[in-house]
């Protein structure tokens, strides 16, 4: 049986470690020549797929692929566009197995968070049905750590650290200005239907009485009298 080559996409909002994870689906990729051919990137996500533009990576050398690990943004352009099911559009799934089939591809490695995941799904789900099936993997990159079945996100490390630097600086700030002007700072920050992000700004505090003061999550639910 012929090697199958593959496809690799970023998605939505890019963190500290996407291109990290890029270089690791690569390099592995690489050293396993024997069962994945050319690994093909797709400009700008899944849309790079359904537009086909793709950026072959073996052009590239080992050491521009290893620079990824330290290179910040998306290095193959991500986007927020999430599939819609086969009933509702058929011929855009019938349009990525086409280009699949069009440069053998038979793995689909999706870097990105929840909508990643489930698009993998989808494709996984649907390319069988078609006749073409194909092995949909998906790559976490979300600093959301609260994805199903995922023990780690591995972006978010990089949002702990910003929302905790973020909160101490501002508490900084804050004991600053308390006698004249600014006397109390809300920060409100990101995440999925946990609080992972907000219990991240706790590392700000190194002595007792530093900021944050208060950290309030989204879990329990808000029993009003």
């Amino acid at each position: 049986m012929a090697v199958k080559n593959a496809f690799y996409a970023q998605s939505g909002g890019v963190t500290a470690v996407i291109n990290a994870s890029a270089a690791g689906v690569i390099e592995t990729a690489r050293a396993h020549s024997d069962k994945i051919g050319t690994v093909y990137a797709g400009q700008n996500g899944i849309i790079g797929a359904l537009t086909e533009e793709l950026i072959d990576t073996s052009k590239e050398s080992a050491e521009d692929i290893a620079a990824l690990k330290t290179t910040p943004a998306g290095a193959f352009g991500s986007c927020r566009y999430k599939l819609k099911s086969l009933e509702a559009n058929r011929a855009q799934y019938e349009r990525l197995i086409e280009v699949f089939k069009a440069h053998n591809i038979g793995y689909f490695f999706y870097n990105g968070g929840g909508d990643s995941a489930d698009t993998c799904l989808k494709v996984s789900q649907i390319s069988e049905t078609m006749g073409y099936p194909i092995q949909a993997i998906h790559v976490p990159k979300t600093m959301d750590n609260d994805l199903p079945l995922t023990d780690c996100s591995p972006g978010f490390g990089s949002v702990a650290k910003y929302t905790a630097v973020s909160i101490r600086e501002a508490g900084f700030d804050l004991a600053s200005m308390a006698k004249t002007s600014t006397k109390v700072f809300i920060l409100e920050v990101m995440g999925r239907h946990a609080g992972w992000t907000t219990a991240a700004g706790g590392r700000a505090a190194e002595n007792e009485g530093d900021a944050p003061h208060t950290l309030l999550f989204p879990e329990p639910a808000f029993d009003k009298p």
